[in-house]
């Protein structure tokens, strides 16, 4: 990992962001120390609190504690959220017990999920805003406009993602297929030279995903990667990723961004094929 301003890298482990924490706390201003040490007292949260949360531990507002974040090297609190969730995935609640853990704290009325929901999902959209690389969106758009037919492979928690795209695909009359694995039928030899494929997988990644991906690329079709990460299974030749990541609400995670980035890209694709 590597902070995208450049200034230090980001640690690569829990035990490097620790590291980090003494080397900079006596030297940070008042809030950002508030920070530090409410991270280095409760490492165990990172992984399934929202910024709001963890700011709200340290007595501070979410932007000081985003740009704590940055100052330890990260692009931003998505980031450092994803490496402490990598290095304690086995160990993330199921949701019995996320469900338990908001009785518990009494977040579990409609209205304070749909308030604590709508503050993840703004604050996932402007990450993308800021995150998302014009150059890797309009390569994207090409690619997708110049297929013959665009397949689309999606499951899971990605799979709403993928149904929406062929759905708006369909109703602009482009040429889409979507690979839902129903029957669990393997539809890749439908994939024929000309054509594109756009699969939507997130940490952990669907197996099943990523094979359609590689197989797809051996084969030398583009592929355009809705993913989490630039170092994931699609760091490879033929893949073109477009980075998104979710904020979430007590370990549960929506899809605002990962749906307008969905929208956006539909769009550009039908408004330059009916240009053509």
């Amino acid at each position: 990992m590597a902070s995208e301003t450049g200034a230090v890298p980001a640690p690569q482990s829990v035990e490097e962001f620790q590291e980090r924490l003494r080397e900079l706390g006596p030297s940070l201003p008042r809030r950002m120390r508030d920070c530090a040490g409410y991270l280095e007292r409760n490492v165990d949260r990172i992984a399934v609190s929202t910024v709001a949360q963890l700011a709200e531990g340290a007595g501070v507002a979410p932007s000081a504690m985003m740009r704590f974040c940055q100052v330890l090297g990260f692009s931003g609190f998505s980031e450092m959220q994803r490496m402490f969730r990598e290095a304690y995935s086995p160990g993330l609640p199921d949701y019995s017990t996320r469900l338990e853990l908001l009785r518990e704290e009494g977040r579990d009325s409609p209205s304070a999920l749909l308030a604590e929901f709508i503050e993840s999902g703004r604050s996932s959209l402007e990450n993308l805003a800021g995150s998302i690389e014009p150059a890797a969106l309009e390569a994207a758009v090409r690619v997708l406009t110049g297929a013959g037919v665009i397949h689309l492979a999606g499951l899971r928690r990605a799979f709403p993602v993928a149904a929406y795209l062929a759905y708006a695909f369909e109703k602009m009359q482009i040429p889409a297929m979507l690979h839902d694995q129903t029957g669990r039928l393997d539809h890749r030899h439908a994939m024929r030279a000309g054509d594109a494929l756009l699969v939507v997988t997130f940490a952990p990644y669907t197996p099943e995903t990523v094979a359609m991906a590689e197989s797809a690329a051996a084969a030398g079709l583009p592929v355009v990667a809705i993913t989490d990460r630039a170092d994931g299974p699609f760091a490879r030749p033929g893949i073109l990723p477009l980075l998104v990541a979710e904020a979430d609400f007590g370990a549960f995670r929506a899809l605002s961004a990962t749906l307008s980035l969905a929208i956006a890209l539909a769009v550009s694709v039908g408004t330059r094929r009916n240009s053509a």
